[in-house]
């Protein structure tokens, strides 16, 4: 094993954070503004690109950094260690309300796909690097760009996604349409392409945008129920904009109620 083997609990419903705990001498890596609470006896340092230990040098180190740089993080990472001669335990909490989705590399193939800003932490060893979409059209029009997170090791890592998550499997051949923002993570034996709507009244007026996510096994893809652009739209547009009652007589009088005024 290359990875440290950490063991974990996740605590929480909609608003989840996951307890590491670290026998002494154990690592995990973190994303800078994760970090929740730790016991004594846990050392906290910052480090330049992903932590997997894998690179050589400062080029080595510079080139990691800067593909986290690409997908829109922080060039440096948190390492917490355990420096005491007993088992020491570290959390770290998701960003927003949703599901903590623990990935077991080892398990799952060495590799695994997320969207640029799922990753939450990791054994370390796990690395932390890019993945291109080959496809023009997935870069173009799949909602992450060509950019996503890839992670690669034999460790546990841990991503986060915005509402419910569902794990589906699929088989050889078995094809899963979604929408684009809905993707949190998937196996590398999947095949990840974009597929215009169709239709003329489904591209004007269906409301769900002009493309869908498909997805062809074999592999594991994880799909969340609310994508923090969604929910973000959907805040910006009753903050800046005026709200939309059921009727005017009514709606008036809810928000002269509610404060808001006519």
């Amino acid at each position: 094993m290359l990875n440290h083997e950490i063991d974990y609990q996740l605590y929480g419903e909609e608003m989840q954070f996951v307890e590491i705990e670290l026998d002494p001498e154990e690592t995990v890596v973190a994303e800078s503004g994760s970090f929740m609470m730790m016991d004594d006896g846990i050392e906290m340092q910052t480090i330049f690109g992903d932590g997997s230990g894998q690179d050589k040098g400062f080029m080595g180190k510079l080139f990691s950094a800067g593909k986290r740089l690409l997908t829109g993080e922080s060039l440096f990472m948190t390492a917490f260690t355990n420096v005491d001669v007993i088992k020491r335990k570290v959390s770290f909490a998701a960003p927003y309300a949703g599901k903590i989705i623990p990935l077991d590399l080892y398990e799952l193939g060495g590799k695994v796909v997320c969207q640029k800003d799922a990753f939450l932490c990791a054994a370390k060893g796990v690395s932390v690097g890019i993945e291109l979409q080959r496809k023009l059209g997935t870069g173009i029009f799949g909602g992450e760009g060509f950019i996503m997170q890839k992670l690669e090791g034999d460790g546990m890592a841990f991503v986060h996604s915005g509402g419910m998550v569902i794990r589906k499997q699929l088989g050889v051949g078995d094809t899963l349409r979604m929408d684009t923002g809905c993707v949190v993570a998937y196996t590398s034996g999947i095949d990840f392409d974009i597929e215009f709507v169709g239709g003329i009244k489904n591209t004007i007026f269906g409301g769900e945008g002009l493309f869908f996510a498909k997805m062809t096994g074999p592999g594991t893809v994880w799909l969340q129920s609310l994508p923090i652009s969604r929910l973000a739209s959907r805040i910006l547009r009753y903050a800046t904009g005026p709200r939309k009652e059921e009727g005017s007589i009514l709606g008036g009088l809810g928000n002269l109620l509610d404060g808001d005024g006519i």
